[in-house]
């Protein structure tokens, strides 16, 4: 299932940190990133799956 989120995080960043930890500070923080630039949002998202 991983795999699957981390390929979601690779094209649509927020979308794979949603699936990870759902409507928190994470998906709120990864939308802000990815606003600022796309690849500070995959990066954070990709960080925030492979922590849990």
């Amino acid at each position: 299932m991983d795999v699957i989120r981390i390929l979601l995080a690779i094209l649509l960043p927020p979308v794979g940190v949603f699936l990870q930890v759902g409507l928190g500070l994470h998906f709120w923080l990864n939308i802000l990133l990815t606003l600022f630039g796309y690849i500070p949002g995959i990066i954070h998202a990709i960080w925030v799956i492979l922590k849990k």
